[in-house]
């Protein structure tokens, strides 16, 4: 039993080791970006037009109260696209994390209420950003070591 304690730990040690916390940050930055990012492509045509298949969803599958579906479909399209650059970046990396979790409670609440393990795993890559920040990969900390 002491030996299978002592082998768990040295794998424990290892991990820590070759799995320092800013690569698991730049995992989760690029991760959460990529699902995001590939949201707001599929939103769109070309560089930048958002498709009338967009607008229709945003009336009927996606419609939410209180915020006009035109609106509704640029917000997110746009939100997507921009959070997603800047967790790429690492810039301003908890502003983009914030945006995007709450991007997800509305989807959670009003959207899709039964996709809450997708939810979960998108809120799990970015809860971590949001409580440590981008980590040392960074413009977030290019730039706060520039200020200091």
């Amino acid at each position: 039993m002491k030996t299978l304690i002592s082998l768990y730990s040295g794998a424990a040690n290892l991990a820590e080791r070759l799995l320092p916390e800013s690569l698991l940050l730049l995992i989760a930055r690029l991760g959460a970006a990529a699902i995001f990012f590939l949201s707001g492509r599929a939103k769109v045509e070309g560089w930048f037009t958002i498709t009338d298949g967009t607008f229709d969803l945003f009336a009927t599958e996606y419609a939410l109260p209180l915020i006009p579906p035109h609106i509704a479909a640029y917000a997110a399209t746009i939100s997507e696209h921009l959070f997603s650059i800047l967790l790429v970046l690492g810039l301003c990396t908890r502003g983009a994390a914030l945006g995007l979790l709450g991007m997800t409670l509305v989807i959670q609440i009003f959207v899709y209420p039964d996709a809450w393990p997708t939810h979960l795993s998108w809120t799990g890559l970015l809860l971590p950003l949001l409580a440590k920040g981008a980590g040392a990969w960074s413009l977030d900390r290019l730039l706060s070591r520039r200020a200091a």
